[in-house]
């Protein structure tokens, strides 16, 4: 069974910063993969927040430039989501998302709270 692990989350005051994990299997942290972070504020459909493409581009979604950060080790077999200048808007439930071979595989999730 293929598990994602996340790790990374907490309570953070608006204005600071988070470095969200998620561990893959190697067996499908491939650089033809696709890897994303997406997330899920209460009461919202889950959203896309950023993502490498099968051909490695980066992107990241408008609500989150200049502030967030897609990137991977693979040597760690590591994605990471660096979050910065945190903001109310941004608390949810993250999640790591690989496609590949396809398949899609998700992550548990986890909790960012950003608030006094």
């Amino acid at each position: 069974q293929v598990q994602l692990v996340e790790s990374g989350g907490g309570l953070v005051q608006p204005g600071g910063s988070l470095t969200l994990s998620c561990t893959v299997p190697q067996s499908i942290f491939s650089r033809h993969a696709a890897m994303a972070w997406h997330r899920q504020a209460p009461g919202s459909e889950r959203e896309l927040v950023a993502s490498f493409s099968t051909g490695g581009s980066r992107t990241v979604a408008n609500a989150v430039k200049g502030r967030f950060i897609i990137s991977r080790d693979t040597t760690q077999n590591t994605l990471y989501l660096l979050m910065n200048n945190l903001k109310p808007d941004d608390t949810g439930v993250y999640y790591c998302n690989i496609q590949y071979g396809g398949s899609s595989y998700w992550g548990q999730g986890t909790q960012v709270t950003v608030g006094t």
